[in-house]
C-alpha cells in the first residue's frame, strides 16, 4: 500500500503498513554509540531507511542559533507544523551527551505546539493566570528522574553490549520501571 506518512500516526491495516521512525542507534554489534554525533545517527539512520522499507526517516535540520535567519525559519517550520496537527519538535545538540558545569546536561528540548499543550495542560493553558501558574511548578525532581532513567538506560546498553548476565542488564531496566513509579506531575 502507498502512502505518505507525515507525523507519528497513520492508519494501519496489516503488518505491512507499520513504520519505525527511529533518531538514534543506541546499540550495534559490540558498540553503544553515545560517541556518535546527532548527525552522524540521522544520516546513519537514513541510509537504513532506504534500505529497509519498515523503517522511516525521521525529519530533521541542523540550524545555528547564532544566526538569525535559521532561527525564523526554524520558527515558520514549527508554526505550520504545529498548525497543521504537528505535536511539536525537539531541539538536540550535535553531541549525544553534554555535561556542564552541574553534570549532564538535558540531551533535548521538547517544544510542543498549541495544540498538543491544550491536551496535556488544559484548554485554556494559554491565559495569563494559567501561564503564570505552569511557570512556577518545580521541575527539578522531573528533571532529576529523567537523568537517573538515562544513565540507568546506558548502564544497561553497556551492560548489553558486555555480555553481562542478562539479570545485570535488567537491573537497570527493573531500576528504571521504579523510577517511573515516583509520583511526578505527567504534563510536565
Amino acid at each position: 500500500m502507498e502512502q505518505t506518512i507525515d507525523g507519528y500516526c497513520w492508519a494501519a491495516d496489516n503488518t505491512e503498513d507499520y513504520r519505525i521512525a527511529p533518531f538514534h542507534i543506541l546499540v550495534s554489534e559490540g558498540k553503544v554509540h553515545a560517541d556518535q554525533s546527532h548527525i552522524w545517527h540521522m544520516k546513519t539512520l537514513g541510509k537504513l531507511a532506504d534500505a529497509d522499507p519498515v523503517l522511516q526517516t525521521t525529519g530533521w535540520r541542523r540550524i545555528d542559533l547564532n544566526s538569525a535567519a535559521d532561527r525564523k525559519a526554524v520558527i515558520s517550520w514549527w508554526m505550520k507544523h504545529t498548525d497543521d496537527g504537528g505535536e511539536g519538535l525537539a531541539f538536540k545538540p550535535d553531541a549525544f551527551t553534554l555535561r556542564g558545569d552541574k553534570g549532564l546536561i538535558q540531551p533535548a528540548m521538547k517544544v510542543r505546539g498549541r495544540d498538543y499543550l491544550r491536551i496535556i495542560c488544559s484548554p485554556d493553558y494559554d491565559q495569563p493566570k494559567n501561564i503564570e501558574r505552569l511557570g512556577q511548578r518545580g521541575l527539578r525532581r522531573k528533571f532529576s528522574l529523567a537523568e537517573q532513567e538515562f544513565k540507568l538506560g546506558f548502564e544497561g546498553l553497556h551492560r548489553f553490549v558486555e555480555a553481562l548476565p542478562l539479570s545485570k542488564v535488567r537491573e537497570c531496566a527493573l531500576a528504571v520501571f521504579a523510577l517511573e513509579s515516583e509520583p511526578v506531575d505527567p504534563r510536565l
